[in-house]
């Protein structure tokens, strides 16, 4: 008696959907992720063991490099342009937050005289910015 024999497909895995749903993701990550705001210039911020307040909504930040460079957020800056910037907040500047990232390598007397703008032109607050260092 002859057994017929049935014949075997060969076992294949169909990735489509593992496709879509790594493509579903990565459209998750995307949108979801936060993004660094950097500034034009080149700012290494001096460490410190103590962990940055939370983030004011009013808030002006003020770049300055290693070389003397300043950068009102995005934009580079001379220095009697950004007096006549702070100047324009007036008196709503009392409820804002003047954010000073200096490079740790900044001349200490371009960071004071930064500082002192910020004092003059009437910001409630001053912030430093530093860079948190998770200490052993």
């Amino acid at each position: 008696m002859a057994f017929l024999r049935k014949k075997r497909e060969t076992p294949r895995v169909d990735l489509t959907s593992m496709v879509d749903v790594v493509f579903l993701l990565l459209i998750f990550f995307m949108i979801s992720t936060t993004f660094v705001e950097s500034p034009g210039i080149d700012v290494k911020l001096p460490e410190s063991s103590s962990q940055a307040s939370k983030t004011e909504v009013r808030e002006v930040k003020v770049y300055q490099s290693r070389n003397g460079d300043i950068s009102l957020g995005q934009e580079k800056v001379t220095q009697e342009q950004l007096e006549s910037r702070l100047r324009a907040y007036g008196p709503a500047a009392r409820g804002m937050t003047f954010v000073l990232l200096a490079d740790r390598d900044a001349r200490h007397g371009q960071v004071v005289r930064l500082m002192d703008m910020a004092k003059v032109h009437g910001f409630g607050k001053l912030a430093i910015a530093t860079e948190y260092v998770k200490s052993p």
